[in-house]
């Protein structure tokens, strides 16, 4: 750090957050949380001229580009046809190249529609690098309209070409991933190599050359879901196979090969939380790094030179960073700024190529996110943007994150939202149960939607319930085969731990939540009768015969694999585990909501869920079959339409403190 000391860096820092303060009052209405932040994703250019953003507009983001100096917008990236910006990246001082994706709602992840584009900073020569139903112009035999593109390298030195994979459906010729050299103003590519079979991966060395080839597999030799990988080594044109996790036991995935040949690698045995470490490339041994025993590696944090694991961060509860190398200069730096932010979480963003000029992110459970400009040279800060600025993040919410022991002795982790000015003591409660279930998880930081229950009084449960994703392969798989079961019994002892710990009244506590939160709002009822007070499924699932014929899911046969692994292929369990055949067990109020487009969980499921209640004499208070809207709602309009008829209905039943500071409104 030399002369710059830790408490130059706070200062400059806590400077600029000081003029942050929004003119609102303390009570925010329905919109003010339901309106779309300022910005998604932020990158500095190679030379720091320009800052380049993703700016959400509901159903379609945009990517926008502005003068570091100043801000001034110098051009708006908008696809037609309602496609999105997805990543981007910078490829030369002034030019970047994007991705197209389809957004499928907010529950859904964004569909690759296989296009990319470049464009300089300031909108000049834009080209469609690679375009669905065109062809290659040097590769005039074959379409691109299904192969799918990913950047391994922007070529840190290299202005005018970069390196991707490009992997084809099985159906086309040429069936794999094939490793190319592209040019980002012509899109003329220059094959490289291919990988030794399907389903693989690619990872460069540090010359920036075909070297690693990661090979995975959901299907054993009988059909059924397994999941293995292999790891292969390129050596001249010869791939060699170092590691098998059907044999040795362990997968291993390569993460990145530094400059001076370093291979970091993320090691697992399919149970435990991976650890990361090196891999010596000749005799395939590795070297471990760090492991956690709870939680997964969710975040590495390099050196601004991309030679050095600085640092990972694990998200069991909060967010927690540990220095690997703690005397790398970047590590220091890193600790000075995080010292800057107490509470909150820090991270280099992107960075200059020489590292002179860093974007550093500052989020935390109460701040929505804010961008910071740290210049290495001076010891300076400079704020850039936050992300939702007409929030005051001193009258937000706080998100406690905890744990407790499940009745069959699994160690389940959640957070429970109080709200602004409360002592967190016997409020009434919305247990608001994630998507998924396998894979997803709940995080610590700013949830707008937690945030806006919580300014109308309500604490807020989320349940990090076996299936999640984050706490190691044994506790994801635990999921599988337990939708109506051991899901619905961690929800439900998280329910009884937030009573026994007094932070919520018993006797008004609703579920609500979407995709498998929906369904699992209809289904802890089902199995805890009078534990909650009302309910609220949002783009639910309902029925899991449904699942296997209707949506986008059973389209695949991977897809199908996986409806398979997770409810098996008994009719009488399907019944069982689906809430509209068990409809006469609900018992309490219902409030139902789907997007009429929904391809994930079609509203065929709400609307069957909604008939199979009435036929058992408790019909839902309300309906909401949304058009336009997909697996979670875009438009703001209909956001406060959603939130305002869903407040009106917790009101009802289990009725809400306002906030101290003030009546909210809406």
């Amino acid at each position: 750090m030399g002369m710059k000391s830790l408490s130059t860096i706070a200062a400059a820092l806590m400077a600029a957050a000081m003029n942050l303060s929004p003119a609102h009052a303390s009570a925010y209405s329905i919109e003010d949380f339901a309106r779309h932040p300022t910005y998604s994703n932020a990158k500095i250019s190679p030379d720091g001229r320009f800052l380049a953003v993703t700016v959400d507009r509901g159903d379609q983001d945009v990517l926008t580009v502005m003068r570091t100096s100043d801000l001034t917008v110098l051009k708006i990236n908008q696809l037609p046809d309602k496609k999105s910006v997805g990543e981007f990246h910078w490829v030369s001082p002034d030019r970047l190249m994007f991705n197209a994706v389809r957004k499928l709602g907010g529950y859904a992840q964004p569909f690759m529609l296989g296009e990319w584009f470049a464009v300089n900073a300031d909108g000049s020569q834009p080209r469609p690098l690679v375009f669905r139903g065109t062809r290659d112009a040097t590769q005039r035999g074959k379409t691109v309209s299904n192969q799918q593109f990913r950047l391994l390298d922007t070529l840190k030195d290299d202005n005018q070409f970069v390196v991707m994979s490009v992997t084809s459906p099985r159906s086309s010729e040429g069936a794999g991933t094939e490793v190319v050299r592209m040019d980002v103003f012509s899109g003329r590519r220059t094959p490289l190599a291919r990988a030794p079979k399907e389903n693989c991966g690619i990872a460069l060395d540090a010359r920036k050359e075909p070297r690693f080839a990661v090979c995975s597999s959901s299907r054993d030799e009988d059909g059924n879901y397994d999941e293995r990988t292999e790891l292969y080594r390129r050596d001249g044109a010869r791939w060699t196979l170092i590691n098998a996790s059907r044999s040795d036991g362990y997968h291993l995935r390569v993460i990145r090969t530094t400059d001076d040949g370093t291979v970091y690698v993320d090691r697992s045995d399919g149970k435990q939380p991976s650890a990361i470490g090196t891999l010596d490339v000749e005799s395939g041994e590795f070297s471990p790094l760090f492991s956690d025993p709870v939680a997964d590696v969710s975040r590495a944090i390099w050196s601004t030179d991309g030679e050095t694991l600085v640092g990972v961060v694990t998200e069991a509860g909060a967010p927690m960073v540990q220095l690997i190398n703690a005397t790398h200069r970047d590590a220091e730096l890193f600790s000075s700024l995080a010292s800057a932010f107490p509470g909150e979480m820090v991270s280099f963003s992107s960075h200059t190529d020489d590292g002179s000029q860093i974007l550093v992110s500052v989020y935390s459970d109460s701040n929505p996110g804010e961008l910071y400009l740290y210049n290495r040279d001076t010891g300076q800060a400079r704020f850039m943007m936050s992300n939702r600025q007409w929030l005051d993040k001193t009258k937000m919410a706080s998100t406690m994150p905890f744990s407790f022991a499940s009745r069959d002795g699994m160690t389940i982790h959640g957070y429970l939202t109080i709200p602004n000015g409360s002592d967190g003591r016997n409020l009434p409660m919305i247990v608001n149960p994630h998507g998924g279930p396998i894979g997803p998880r709940d995080a610590w930081g700013f949830n707008w939607e937690a945030q806006m229950l919580a300014s109308r009084g309500y604490a807020v449960l989320q349940v990090n319930f076996r299936g999640s994703g984050g706490y190691g392969r044994a506790f994801q798989d635990a999921g599988h085969m337990q939708w109506g079961q051991g899901i619905q019994n961690d929800i439900i002892d998280a329910t009884r731990w937030a009573i026994a710990q007094g932070h919520a009244d018993k006797d008004r506590i609703c579920i609500y939540g979407g995709s498998f939160g929906g369904y699992s709002s209809l289904m802890a009822p089902i199995r805890e009768p009078g534990l909650y007070r009302c309910t609220f499924g949002y783009v639910g699932v309902y029925d899991v015969d449904m699942m296997f014929k209707r949506g986008d899911i059973p389209q695949s046969e991977s897809g199908l694999r996986y409806l398979r692994r997770t409810h098996g292929t008994d009719a009488s369990v399907w019944a069982e585990n689906s809430p509209a055949r068990r409809a006469g067990e609900v018992g309490i109020p219902v409030y139902l909501a789907a997007g009429a487009r929904d391809e994930r969980t079609p509203p065929e499921q709400t609307e069957l869920m909604n008939r199979a209640l009435i036929a058992a004499g408790n019909p839902p208070e309300g309906m909401i079959i949304q058009s336009g809207e997909m697996h979670g709602f875009y438009d703001v309009d209909n956001r406060v339409n959603l939130y305002t008829k869903m407040l009106e209905f917790f009101d009802r039943h289990i009725g809400s403190a306002q906030p101290a500071g003030g009546t909210a409104s809406d």
